[in-house]
């Protein structure tokens, strides 16, 4: 009987420190996500990606967050979904654009602007917090806004990864290599703050998106997207779930064919 105790005792023992250890990593990771969110500057680390210059586009790069948009900036960006993402989302387009609305400007949401720098001032050079003094009236002279990324940091089967949620550009600056600098840009800020992956949604009808993603910067079709999940699913959903990890812990889980992550 006492050796039965002990036995019991023993199994306890080392079922508290995994708890213990699943607990811990939560919050590992829920103050990483705190940390990444609170910067206020995302480009300050990566200063090469300030300007981008190509034949035909001068443009520089920077942050903002969802609940400090301007009115213009909000209209802007409303603008470029219906124009980019309408045809693509046909009957459905309605009730999306009501989620998206509420998606720009909620407090978590982090930006990458991109304003064409051919009427820029030295404004350009500046840094967030100095942005953040000059008026609303003066905004314009930092040149248009001609794009941007809207990302989060978030945590997706208990990993910390920074979500895509939009890459727009307007029609007059695709095709010039600007969305393949931003997801350079995106994946560097990503591994800056320890996330596991970037982790984006595609729509299947946006085959144009799907190539770039897959076949140029070298993405995945995520084991959390509806079609490994369960094809016959995933044969009625829209969209894709794509990813690039960062990590062999990652990789197991976004990555690799969920009957060896649980083989493992």
């Amino acid at each position: 009987m006492e050796s039965k105790g002990l036995s019991r005792n023993n199994r306890e023992n080392k079922a508290k420190p995994k708890r213990k250890e699943i607990i811990e990593k939560r919050k590992a990771m829920d103050a990483l996500i705190k940390v990444a969110s609170a910067e206020k500057d995302y480009l300050s680390a990566f200063p090469a990606f300030r300007h981008y210059q190509i034949s035909g586009l001068s443009a520089f790069l920077e942050s903002g967050r969802g609940d400090k948009l301007y009115s213009h900036v909000k209209q802007f960006i409303q603008n470029l979904l219906k124009a980019n993402m309408e045809g693509l989302y046909g009957s459905e387009w309605p009730a999306e654009e009501k989620v998206k609305r509420r998606e720009m400007v909620a407090p978590e949401a982090r930006y990458v602007f991109v304003r064409n720098a051919s009427n820029a001032s030295s404004v350009e050079f500046l840094t967030t917090s100095e942005r953040e003094k000059t008026s609303a009236s003066c905004v314009e002279e930092r040149g248009p806004i001609v794009g941007f990324v809207h990302f989060r940091f978030v945590i997706e089967e208990e990993l910390p990864v920074l979500y895509v949620y939009e890459l727009q550009l307007e029609p007059r600056v695709q095709g010039k290599g600007l969305g393949k600098f931003l997801m350079q840009l995106i994946e560097l800020i990503a591994c800056k703050n320890h996330m596991g992956a970037v982790v984006l949604t595609v729509q299947k009808a946006n085959s144009a998106a799907l190539n770039f993603y897959l076949c140029k910067m070298r993405y995945v079709t995520s084991t959390i997207s509806p079609s490994r999940v369960d094809p016959l699913i995933g044969v009625e959903k829209s969209y894709e779930i794509l990813c690039k990890t960062f990590s062999n812990e990652a990789k197991a889980i976004l990555e690799e064919p969920l009957e060896l992550v649980h083989s493992v």
